[in-house]
């Protein structure tokens, strides 16, 4: 990211108040980028996310909206584009997991995954699409998973969002190209953040076991990649899955 633009970049990172989209968020702030930090319960993490970047001397604003509304998640891109007057990145990181067995899932467990990790990335991209289009520019990246390419038992409703996000990427990809619009994915294995502490012991060990590098990734190493596809450097990438995982899904 060239910091250094006549015109600063806006970036609106959804779920940004913590784990890998607070990752995200500092990293692209760290570039010269202005961040808007989106959560839907955690307004205390997403305001001490840009506290944390306004301290180093970055630009960075708070803003709640459930992205599985429709009518939230253009609200809240539209209040993006009105305070700082563009949006250039958009990541959809937000997400949510209902894991169990799929013969134990509920409907209801099924929706809610779906709508927040697959229809929230929709809704936003709608949104975001349209000022980009009358910039002749943007950045959207979509945040999957390797569970999208390799299943994980009790994860179903996860699997299905994430491999979904996959398909939208691609074919969002095509749509906007023409107007230099790229859309990618980062599909990231098994990362240190409390949404996989919350797996357990043993489902963390069975998936350490599959990961060639032997180790669990960081936050910080799934924003480096975000970082890249965003910058200039990636201007010539569009459609592409990178996958952050250790070589777990090779």
């Amino acid at each position: 990211m060239d910091a250094t633009a006549e015109r600063q970049r806006v970036a609106l990172v959804t779920g940004g108040s913590r784990g890998i989209g607070r990752a995200v968020c500092l990293a692209l702030a760290e570039r010269g980028v202005a961040v808007a930090v989106n959560y839907v319960h955690r307004e205390d993490a997403a305001r001490e996310v840009v506290r944390e970047i306004e301290a180093k001397g970055g630009k960075a604003e708070a803003f709640s909206g459930d992205v599985s509304d429709p009518v939230q998640a253009e609200a809240l891109v539209e209040r993006v584009v009105e305070r700082f007057g563009r949006l250039d990145i958009l990541v959809n990181n937000a997400g949510i997991t209902r894991d169990t067995l799929l013969l134990r899932m509920k409907e209801d467990d099924w929706d809610a995954v779906l709508n927040t990790n697959l229809k929230g990335a929709f809704h936003c991209i709608k949104a975001a699409v349209r000022p980009m289009m009358k910039q002749r520019f943007g950045r959207i990246v979509n945040i999957t998973s390797v569970v999208a390419l390799m299943g994980n038992p009790g994860q179903a409703n996860y699997a299905a969002a994430k491999a979904g996000l996959i398909g939208l990427t691609k074919t969002a990809a095509r749509e906007f190209a023409s107007r230099q619009i790229t859309v990618n994915a980062v599909a990231p294995g098994l990362i240190e953040t409390d949404m996989t502490a919350s797996m357990g012991e043993d489902a963390i060990r069975s998936l350490r076991e599959r990961i060639p590098l032997g180790r669990p990734g960081r936050p910080e190493e799934v924003a480096e990649a975000v970082c890249f596809l965003v910058s200039d450097a990636a201007g010539y990438i569009t459609g592409h899955v990178l996958h952050v995982d250790g070589g777990m899904a090779m």
